[in-house]
C-alpha cells in the first residue's frame, strides 16, 4: 500500500483519520503542530506520542521532507542551497544576508514554462509544481542556515526563485498559510513577497482571495514590443491587460505594487524607456526595484552601464517614484536574480 503524504491533509482530515484509528482527536492537533510549527521531518521526533502510535503513523504515512543536496557560499555572504525533492528532482533556494534584513528566496516550480529570454530557469522545461510542504521546507532550511551562519533568523521571504508562483497558485497560497498562521511558523505576511511575470487573471484572484502578502510584478519593459521580445507571457498578458488587473488588485487590497525592472544595456535603459516606465507607474501606487542584470550563458543581453543605470534611476526619482537600485548578490555562485537553474540542468 502506498503511503499517504501526511502534510497534504488538513487538520480536519487528520482528526477524522485519528478517530477512525481509535485515537483521540487531540492527537491530530499534536501531530499537526509537529508538522507545521516544529517542522518535524520524521514521526520519531514526535516524542509526546506513544511509540506504537508513531509506528502506526510511520506505516501509513510519509513526510516528504526536502534535503540539502549542495550548498555554496558567495564571497558576499549569499548562500545558495540545492534542494533534493522526494522524487529526485532538484531545485534551488537562496539566503541573502544584509545589514537590515535576512531574506530567503524560494522556488515554486521545478523548472519554468514561461521561457523569458534573459533567465536561466526559463531555459529549463517545467517538470512539475512544488507542493506546499516543499516550499515550506525551503523556508525552514534557509532559516536554519541564517541562524547557523549569521545568528539571525529570516526577516523576509520572497517567492522569486525557480518557476512562476501564480501558475502554482493553490500550493503557493497553501505554503503562505502554513508560514504565516499561528498554527504554523507564525510569520508576518507583510514580510512575504510573491513575484509574478504577469498572469493578469491570477493577480485579480489574489485580490478576490484577500491575500495579505506583497505583490511584485517582473515588468522589465513598459513597452509591449520590447516586453514581447523578452517575455512571451506579454503576448497574452499585454501591458493594457496587466494595467486593468493591477487597478482591480489595488482597488481591493489598497496595497502598493512593486515593479521589478532588470536594466539591460542599450535595450530598456534609455530615458525614453524611463518615461514609459513613469507612465506605467501612474496606474497604481507603486515602487520600482531596478535590478542589475546577471549574465546568463548563451543570452545576448548584458547589464546596463553604471552611468545609464544612475541616469535612469534619477529620472524616476525626479518624477516622485520610489526607486531602489538592487545590486547583484551571489553572482560568483550563480545565485543572483535570473541565474537559478544549474542543479536541475546537471541532473
Amino acid at each position: 500500500m502506498k503511503k499517504k503524504d501526511i502534510r497534504s491533509l488538513t487538520l480536519t482530515e487528520l482528526k477524522s483519520i485519528f478517530i477512525e484509528m481509535g485515537e483521540k482527536a487531540f492527537r491530530a492537533k499534536q501531530v499537526y503542530s509537529w508538522l507545521w510549527q516544529r517542522a518535524a521531518q520524521s514521526f520519531d521526533e514526535m516524542t509526546n506520542l506513544s511509540k506504537p502510535l508513531r509506528q502506526q503513523l510511520n506505516d501509513q504515512f510519509v513526510i516528504n521532507a526536502i534535503t540539502i543536496a549542495r550548498q555554496q557560499q558567495s564571497a558576499d555572504g549569499t548562500i545558495k542551497m540545492g534542494f533534493q525533492l522526494f522524487d529526485g528532482h532538484l531545485i534551488e533556494g537562496v539566503l541573502i544576508p544584509a545589514n537590515d534584513r535576512m531574506t530567503a528566496c524560494v522556488s515554486s516550480q521545478v523548472g519554468c514554462s514561461l521561457a523569458c529570454k534573459f533567465c536561466a530557469t526559463g531555459f529549463l522545461p517545467r517538470k512539475r509544481n512544488l507542493n506546499a510542504d516543499e516550499i515550506f521546507d525551503q523556508v525552514v532550511l534557509l532559516n536554519q542556515q541564517a541562524l547557523e551562519h549569521y545568528d539571525r533568523p529570516l526577516s523576509n521571504i520572497v517567492y522569486m526563485g525557480m518557476g512562476e508562483p501564480l501558475l502554482n497558485y493553490k500550493n503557493v497560497l497553501k505554503s503562505v498559510h502554513h508560514i504565516t498562521s499561528p498554527e504554523g511558523l507564525d510569520r508576518s505576511p507583510k514580510r512575504i513577497t510573491v513575484s509574478t511575470a504577469g498572469i493578469a487573471k491570477m493577480i485579480k484572484k489574489l485580490a478576490d482571495d484577500e491575500t495579505k502578502f506583497n505583490l511584485a510584478l517582473s515588468l522589465h519593459a513598459a513597452n509591449d514590443e520590447k516586453r514581447n521580445e523578452i517575455m512571451a507571457i506579454n503576448e497574452t498578458n499585454s501591458l493594457a491587460v496587466l494595467a486593468e488587473a493591477l487597478r482591480y488588485y489595488y482597488k481591493k487590497t489598497r496595497r502598493k505594487v512593486t515593479y521589478e525592472y532588470i536594466a539591460f544595456d542599450q535595450f530598456n535603459d534609455s530615458l525614453v524607456d524611463a518615461k514609459e516606465l513613469v507612465q506605467f507607474c501612474r496606474i497604481v501606487p507603486c515602487k520600482v526595484n531596478i535590478i542589475e542584470y546577471n549574465q546568463v550563458k548563451g543570452v545576448r543581453f548584458t547589464k546596463s552601464k553604471e552611468d545609464r543605470l544612475l541616469t535612469f534611476q534619477q529620472y524616476l526619482e525626479q518624477k516622485d517614484i520610489t526607486t531602489t537600485l538592487r545590486r547583484s548578490r551571489g553572482k560568483d555562485i550563480d545565485a543572483a536574480c535570473g541565474q537559478l537553474a544549474n542543479l536541475e540542468k546537471e541532473s
